[in-house]
């Protein structure tokens, strides 16, 4: 195989895996209870975004928390930064709270992590 062509596909699986085309595509239908959204690691706060420019319902609300200098601003969902890969106390935090978003959840809820 040439050089362009395997430059080619390399750019094409990237672009493929980026949050913005891979979460838009897999959604499911709005709940008809609360929709919360958590998420941990490198790739949450790129993924809580591409989320709610997706999301075509409401965000009750939303806590990730991603590295320190991964962090992107979102509008709907909390970006806490943190240590990685060994926790910092303020990762232990975010993960505390985002325990108390899930509690109480009915069958009605949508969880999205």
């Amino acid at each position: 195989m040439d050089r362009e062509l395997l430059e080619r596909l390399f750019r094409r699986a990237v672009d493929a895996a980026q949050p913005q085309h891979a979460i838009a595509a897999n959604l499911p239908g709005p709940p008809k209870g609360r929709t919360i959204v958590i998420g941990a690691g490198k790739a949450s706060a790129q993924m809580a975004r591409a989320f709610e420019a997706a999301w075509p319902g409401a965000i009750d609300s939303g806590l990730v928390v991603t590295r320190y200098g991964y962090g992107v601003p979102c509008e709907r969902i909390e970006i806490v930064e943190a240590a990685h890969p060994v926790p910092d106390a303020v990762g232990l935090a975010a993960a505390e709270r985002m325990l108390a978003l899930t509690a109480g959840l009915t069958a009605d809820d949508l969880v999205v992590a």
